[in-house]
């Protein structure tokens, strides 16, 4: 075993323990050119990632195993006090379950990403994180500049929900192996995610895979014809092209 008394011996162990390490990647998604691909990172059991993400960025999140838990928050990179409302997300849309066309809308009215593909169907937007997820996600934020009091409610991916007659709560469990969800960003965003067991659903979480694309041609095509849907891309394209205007100096 390599001694590390000196700063040789230090840089040799470190060295050696990188080499060792067996870092698992995502699978790439089908039919994407592997030079548009801008993130892959597969995440572990209590295990975070956090990216910032630009517009037209189309974002793969997978189950493998098939009992990952996304505890996703959504921050607006270039106004971080816009982030992910989970309520108005429920509100506007007239509906709790998340599934294909459903906008993750923020409190200004605006989208922040659309959910466009969805083979899981078992998710989650009233149960929030668990200690250990806020957690998680309180650590990936801090590496962009957000303060415990920035993380808010979240959406869980791959952990189900549902409704009761009598409004209890009952967990669905998760889809099979090889679920996945798609989500197409709209504004500038910070992905944040946590991979933790869910409030209602305490099996131990198995490994994420999240890949991000560029995509912008998502972008010209209609993902819902809901009027709110289309109420809230107005916003969302107003604040885009007000942000991207340059200011005019007399």
């Amino acid at each position: 075993m390599t001694s590390t008394a000196s700063t040789m011996g230090a840089m040799a162990h470190a060295r050696a323990q990188a080499a060792a390490a067996a870092i698992a990647e995502p699978a790439l998604p089908e039919g994407v050119d592997a030079a548009a691909i801008t993130f892959a990172q597969r995440i572990p059991a209590s295990g975070y990632a956090n990216v910032a993400l630009g517009r037209g960025t189309r974002i793969r999140l997978s189950d493998p195993a098939g009992a990952a838990c996304a505890h996703l928050l959504l921050v607006r990179t270039d106004a971080p006090w816009e982030r992910l409302n989970v309520a108005d997300t429920v509100k506007v849309p007239w509906q709790a379950y998340l599934g294909d066309g459903h906008p993750l809308l923020s409190d200004q009215g605006r989208v922040l990403a659309t959910v466009l593909a969805d083979t899981s169907g078992r998710h989650d937007t009233l149960c929030g994180p668990t200690a250990e997820a806020r957690q998680l996600l309180r650590l990936a934020g801090a590496k962009h500049g957000l303060a415990p009091r920035d993380i808010g409610p979240t959406v869980s991916f791959f952990r189900g929900i549902r409704v009761e007659a009598d409004g209890a709560l009952t967990a669905t469990g998760s889809a099979v192996a090889g679920a996945s969800v798609d989500l197409l960003v709209h504004l500038p965003v910070t992905l944040l995610v946590a991979n933790a067991a869910h409030p209602l659903d305490d099996r131990a979480a198995t490994e994420l895979d999240v890949v991000a694309w560029a995509a912008q041609a998502d972008l010209e095509v209609t993902h819902n014809t809901d009027p709110e849907y289309q109420r809230a891309v107005q916003n969302t394209e107003q604040a885009w092209i007000a942000a991207r205007t340059p200011e005019v100096t007399p």
